[in-house]
């Protein structure tokens, strides 16, 4: 069953739309069709996908509530208040926080901003942040990346003297948190045109709103673009409409003039010049979350933050040793959890995956359950203790709604919360075996066989003949890739190989 691939072939699109489309930009008809399968239809929208330009942004202005944002950041400014940005420690909080301290701070002194710490806050807006904003005389916070679900904790801070600014990208619950703003483009009767900014995208629309308002400060919210399109490829947003846009020139910054923490971060991932998405996702992406995975995320914001290139080196190596530490603590539950599947005959025929091991580090269970996906093609769940509660995270397979599997075992939890393909829970100790027999049960009467089956998505058969150096750099001018606009598949048809095959490292042929 894991060695097995579905190989998908995209349904072939209107042959007449295909044909004006390759007479419009004079490209062959492979590349017309993959570009009509992704939207781009006519002359104007291939300008657009080819040409991403800053002057196709929407006005922040366009988002609701991003007046009041504006006008409470604006009299906290003239009142010498003092303001707090406040950001999750997963890479899309860590860079917009960087992001926005930065850019507040050339403007105002009073600023200082706050990281929760995984372990003993968790996720989002904490307890300990808001008595830290109380004893600090902090009166405006500036959530980044989380908030829109805290109604009960921005309902305290509000009582104690405290106002919120909310900028977050994720669905929000039935009640908005009383916060003088909340900026989500999710939230109900919010017109803004595009949807999936993430969170570092929404606080990045705060800044131009911000400047726009108060065009003496002759500030450059684009050169802040490095740090936006981290965050768009770590949190795996769509790669397209306005993030294509930030993303586009968020990589040319990178290339040419990233922030000196940033360009460090590239040197310890062996990163040159030429950076695409996946460099982000595979080399900058796990330092930044390491820190916080292994110690505090503080200090990879430390790092972002960084002026002088000679600061970054020390606070670049910390970082690196902590993904070090992080990629050793990976391998070796991984190993483990992959030994628990092979030696129980049950395990290694369900339809899903549920493993508890009671001192598995907590910081690496979400790697550990992707990396069981990667051998066992299904819906995972890998539990450890932390602070005598079991806490678990879970990751799915394409085209299956983990969330909904777990909310069904909501009678066994004490906690749970996610999306689709990605979750986190708690319960009690004594509720595992449970669980993990009724989680097998729902999955098991829910999942469509097919699903559990790796799938390959084939964009169009091609022709070697076909493959010419102009093909080749239309193909690259389609970058960035990412969800929504992912890399090109081309299957050939009827080739031999000449020759003995290859192996590399004895993973690659």
């Amino acid at each position: 069953m894991g060695y097995q691939k579905r190989w998908t072939y995209q349904e072939a699109p209107d042959p007449d739309l295909v044909q004006q489309l390759s007479n419009a930009i004079n490209v062959n008809s492979v590349l017309s069709s993959i570009l009509v399968q992704r939207g781009v239809t006519d002359f104007e929208v291939a300008k657009a996908f080819f040409r991403p330009d800053l002057n196709m942004l929407h006005d922040p202005f366009l988002m609701k509530n991003m007046d009041l944002a504006v006008q409470r950041v604006l009299h906290a400014m003239e009142n010498q208040e003092k303001i707090l940005v406040y950001g999750d420690y997963d890479v899309d909080g860590t860079t917009s926080v960087a992001m926005v301290f930065s850019f507040l701070k050339t403007v105002y002194p009073k600023v200082d901003y706050y990281i929760p710490d995984r372990y003993k806050e968790g996720y989002g807006i904490s307890r300990d942040g808001i008595d830290l904003a109380v004893r600090e005389d902090f009166s405006l916070v500036i959530a980044l990346d989380c908030g829109i679900k805290a109604v009960g904790l921005i309902t305290e801070a509000k009582e104690q003297g405290v106002d919120f600014i909310v900028c977050d990208h994720h669905l929000p619950g039935e009640a908005l948190p009383p916060a003088v703003a909340v900026l989500d483009p999710k939230q109900p009767h919010c017109h803004y045109p595009y949807k999936d900014l993430s969170g570092c995208g929404v606080g990045f629309k705060l800044i131009q709103a911000l400047v726009q308002a108060r065009p003496e400060w002759e500030a450059e919210p684009f050169s802040l673009l490095d740090f936006v399109v981290v965050s768009i490829a770590s949190d795996i947003v769509p790669i397209t409409g306005e993030n294509r846009i930030l993303a586009y020139h968020g990589l040319q910054k990178l290339a040419k003039d990233p922030h000196p923490g940033l360009k460090a971060l590239m040197r310890s991932a062996g990163l040159k010049k030429k950076i695409d998405i996946s460099g982000i996702v595979f080399g900058i992406a796990p330092r930044i979350n390491a820190a916080g995975r292994i110690d505090h995320a503080r200090t990879a914001v430390e790092l972002m933050l960084a002026e002088k290139e000679e600061e970054t080196y020390a606070l670049a190596e910390n970082v690196d040793k902590k993904n070090s530490v992080r990629k050793d603590f990976d391998t070796g539950i991984t190993e483990e959890a992959l030994a628990m599947i092979e030696e129980d005959e049950k395990l290694k025929t369900a339809k899903s995956t549920v493993l508890y091991k009671q001192d598995w580090h907590k910081g690496v269970i979400g790697i550990v359950a992707s990396r069981c996906i990667e051998k066992y093609h299904r819906p995972t769940i890998i539990l450890t203790t932390s602070n005598d509660r079991v806490t678990g995270s879970a990751r799915s397979v394409p085209g299956y709604d983990i969330y909904g599997a777990i909310a069904a075992c909501e009678e066994l939890l004490e906690n749970f919360g996610g999306h689709r393909y990605a979750a986190g829970l708690t319960l009690s100790p004594d509720n595992i075996k449970d669980f993990q027999s009724k989680f097998e049960e729902v999955v098991a009467t829910t999942i469509p066989e097919h699903l559990l089956v790796p799938q390959i998505n084939v964009d169009a058969t091609v022709e070697f003949d076909r493959i010419t150096p102009n093909f080749f750099k239309i193909l690259k001018q389609m970058a960035p890739f990412g969800p929504g606009n992912m890399p090109l598949v081309f299957v050939a048809k009827g080739v031999r190989a000449r020759g003995e095959l290859k192996y590399i490292h004895n993973k690659h042929v």
